[in-house]
């Protein structure tokens, strides 16, 4: 007989029955383990996520410098950045290269997961192939995509020249450098999102395709019609994290010039993330770089709420 099927009369017995030291370790084990379990990722989350936060709101309300002379300044570093011509450029080069990157990205990570998600030979030899630009180091893309946009031997500007165009200055002007740098961090993460996308098209019932299918619904119609509605939470997902990935851009246009965060002789493709760097680590002033910090977040959560209330409206529900 189980202790499950005895009275209650004589489980509490046996209960009673136990040395206090057992008793103590047995309340502790349903008590205690859970909480235990699981306090690793707050630790760290705090150790690593609420504590920078909290240490960067704090200096930037000071004038904070290299000698770590602090001295209050309240809102004064937050009112200095809103009149800052070279934190807005930096603003409108984040955006800028975020909307040209992101936009073809995610269209071109849909289309490649749709078409991964096929039968066809070699499948998981291709599949797992388009995730090799993401382990490939960003020094060495930036290496290939400077040559690939260099000025005077550089492909890209071969490739113009057979349509009559003049050769580009693609780190010189702002807009072709939003371009060469959008195009590197394409290439980097399409396949990542794609890899995504696929994994949420494979959890689509196939029913709803065999049952659209015998209603004479085509291929076409079916990715409009049952592929991106069902898809809807994964699109969140990876819109999401491409928007904080993308407003806090900084490797590729570091890279792209030889690893200064100047952004170009004009700043025409310094991001704000490099603006930051270049205040903390080159002009000293942590606490102007912690006041910039704390508006690149909330860019971020302007960025993140408008794609999320975007994608939501895919599907034709909300």
């Amino acid at each position: 007989m189980s202790l499950d099927t005895l009275p209650r009369a004589m489980r509490n017995s046996h209960r009673r029955d136990r040395p206090p030291g057992r008793r103590w370790r047995s309340r502790l084990d349903v008590k205690a383990m859970p909480y235990a379990l699981v306090s690793p990722y707050f630790i760290l989350f705090a150790a690593f996520g609420l504590f920078p936060l909290a240490f960067t709101l704090y200096y930037s309300l000071y004038d904070y410098d290299l000698a770590g002379t602090t001295e209050w300044a309240g809102l004064g570093n937050y009112t200095a950045l809103l009149a800052d011509e070279d934190f807005w450029r930096a603003v409108v080069n984040t955006i800028g290269m975020f909307v040209i990157a992101t936009v073809p990205q995610m269209l071109l990570a849909l289309f490649l997961a749709n078409a991964l998600n096929k039968r066809f030979k070699l499948r998981l030899a291709i599949r797992m192939s388009v995730l090799l630009p993401l382990v490939t180091s960003v020094v060495a893309v930036a290496v290939v995509f400077t040559q690939l946009y260099a000025r005077d031997w550089g492909l890209v500007n071969w490739i113009l020249s057979w349509f009559g165009m003049d050769a580009l200055n693609w780190r010189a002007e702002r807009i072709p450098s939003w371009i060469a740098i959008a195009t590197m961090v394409d290439w980097r993460w399409t396949g990542y999102n794609a890899i995504i996308f696929l994994a949420g098209m494979q959890t689509i019932p196939r029913d709803l395709y065999e049952a659209a299918a015998i209603d004479g619904a085509s291929r076409r119609r079916q990715f409009w019609q049952i592929t991106l509605p069902m898809l809807r939470p994964t699109m969140i997902f990876v819109v999401l994290n491409s928007t904080i990935g993308g407003l806090t851009l900084f490797s590729e246009p570091t890279t792209f010039y030889n690893g200064n965060v100047d952004g170009g002789s004009q700043g025409q493709f310094q991001t704000v993330a490099m603006f930051i760097v270049k205040q903390g680590f080159r002009e000293f002033d942590y606490g102007y770089a912690a006041a910039a910090a704390w508006l690149l977040f909330l860019l971020i959560l302007i960025g993140a709420a408008i794609n999320f209330l975007f994608v939501r409206r895919i599907g034709g529900s909300k």
